[in-house]
């Protein structure tokens, strides 16, 4: 199942060209064209979803491992010492092309501070009431 007008399916399915470090039967993995770090790649499925939220099961279960593999390979390759695998949902969190994909971000010592947030503070009471409503929407 692809999206005619989605341009990660043109590229995940090889009609518009790309910097391609893996290929398989369900995936395309390319580097990004805006890139955090030097080898940040993109795990696109090369059939369409949406974002998580849409993926069926099969998908689902070969994507972290996948991002584990490129990732690896990039420790190996290019000398980072860690990778981050980011995966953003809905405009909110930062998703700007709506066919899921997942940033493999390789990370260098000294690099750029990225990926990171402050921690918060949460009353243990909020915290709770929290917990009961995500529940409660399963």
């Amino acid at each position: 199942m692809r999206d005619e007008s989605c341009i990660f399916c043109k590229i995940a399915n090889g009609e518009i060209p790309s910097a391609t470090v893996y290929e398989d039967e369900d995936f395309r993995v390319i580097l990004d064209l805006g890139p955090a770090s030097k080898g940040h790649a993109l795990i696109l499925p090369k059939n369409h979803f949406k974002d998580v939220c849409g993926l069926d099961q099969e998908t689902a279960g070969k994507v972290l491992t996948l991002g584990a593999k490129i990732g690896t390979a990039m420790k190996k390759s290019l000398g980072c010492t860690g990778f981050n695998l980011v995966q953003n949902n809905g405009e909110s969190a930062g998703q700007t092309v709506f066919h899921f994909h997942m940033h493999v971000i390789p990370r260098y010592e000294g690099g750029p501070a990225m990926v990171g947030w402050t921690p918060g503070k949460a009353d243990p009471d909020e915290l709770a009431a929290t917990a009961e409503q995500i529940k409660g929407a399963l």
